[in-house]
């Protein structure tokens, strides 16, 4: 029986990245025994334009039905003008939480043909393999109340609200356990404990976790030494668990480690390791339409949909010694200094299968 994949091109350059990793999704039925049937959805601006939703109803049922979710990018300045509950991220936003994709997945890998396209010396990030494990659903970026008020002397103030439940940090916790479980046994908790009491809950409930399972070493580091601690000696980490803001500034951090954002993919996943999958970079509208973004990012997510939620750990073994293979070989796209296209370096990846 094959797999029901959804994929959701979005906007920008979504639609040209996307492609390339359909490519590869058509490679692995045609040459390695792959089945799966492939659904496309709306998603973001394309909903918008298309029948005035971020996320059409149709898009999130056949979410809800699908195995995995391929998605491009969400967003452009075209749009930046709606209400905010109207914007393409509110589409991204409202899917995570119907499919409760709690646990954020994003590795930092620097590939040893693509040492000298970091900005860290050599002898620094050489051999660089993070993941960080972030809370997806909670936090403050889904707290309330939140919003801007005008206080009595005609000043506004715009509000926040920071909360975590046990359950929550508990869930994610176990997550970042078990991954680190099957890497180097090591796992690193950010929180910001000296100052906030969000953070002490946390601090406490992973280490209750860590206690109780067993297996891992576990260290506590404050999110600003951990971002100095990245810069200054990235390979100290290994598996990475915090929450959802510190963890979406961290993997931008990680990302740039490794040379170029257009390298990095992303899972989202929930509680039945069904997920949505999606490079780490967005739209970027400026060069949507030109062929020169990088499709690596996307084409890697593809290799994790299969690790994660299909149970195809040996095609994306495949998938990533493809793209391995292909830098090696020197091919380059414009954001590893390169002139290679779009399409021309998925073509490349879909020759190495």
């Amino acid at each position: 029986m094959g797999h029901n994949l959804l994929v959701l091109e979005g906007d920008g350059i979504g639609p040209e990245i996307v492609a390339e990793a359909v490519k590869v999704i058509d490679r692995l039925c045609s040459h390695h025994g792959f089945q799966a049937s492939v659904e496309y959805g709306l998603i973001g601006g394309a909903g918008i334009d298309s029948v005035g939703s971020p996320l059409p109803e149709e898009t999130l049922e056949c979410a809800r039905l699908s195995d995995a979710i391929l998605l491009g990018a969400v967003g452009g300045i075209e749009w930046d003008g709606l209400e905010r509950h109207l914007r393409p991220e509110q589409g991204l936003l409202r899917i995570r939480t119907s499919l409760d994709l709690f646990a954020n997945l994003r590795p930092a890998i620097l590939y040893p043909s693509l040492t000298d396209t970091s900005t860290l010396k050599p002898e620094v990030v050489s051999g660089l393999d993070i993941l960080i494990v972030r809370e997806l659903t909670g936090g403050i970026y889904f707290g309330h109340p939140r919003g801007i008020s005008e206080l009595d002397d005609g000043e506004k103030q715009g509000f926040n609200t920071l909360t975590y439940r046990e359950s929550e940090i508990e869930r994610i916790a176990r997550v970042a356990v078990d991954i680190a479980s099957k890497r180097s046994a090591k796992l690193c908790s950010v929180d910001k404990a000296n100052v906030l009491e969000v953070s002490e809950l946390w601090r406490g409930k992973v280490t209750e976790v860590c206690d109780a399972i067993g297996g891992v070493s576990l260290n506590h580091m404050l999110v600003d030494n951990a971002a100095m601690q990245m810069i200054r000696e990235p390979r100290q980490f290994d598996v990475i668990v915090t929450d959802n803001m510190f963890g979406d500034i961290l993997s931008d951090v990680a990302a740039m480690l490794t040379g170029s954002i257009g390298m990095l993919p992303s899972a989202s996943l929930n509680s039945r390791n069904q997920g949505m999958y999606e490079p780490v970079h967005g739209s970027a509208p400026d060069m949507a339409g030109k062929g020169i973004a990088n499709p690596i990012a996307t084409i890697l997510s593809v290799a994790m949909m299969l690790r994660y939620s299909l149970e195809e750990p040996d095609l994306a073994d495949k998938v990533e010694a493809a793209v391995q293979r292909v830098l090696d070989d020197g091919a380059r796209t414009a954001d590893l200094g390169g002139s290679m296209s779009t399409a021309a370096m998925g073509d490349a990846i879909v020759g190495q299968l």
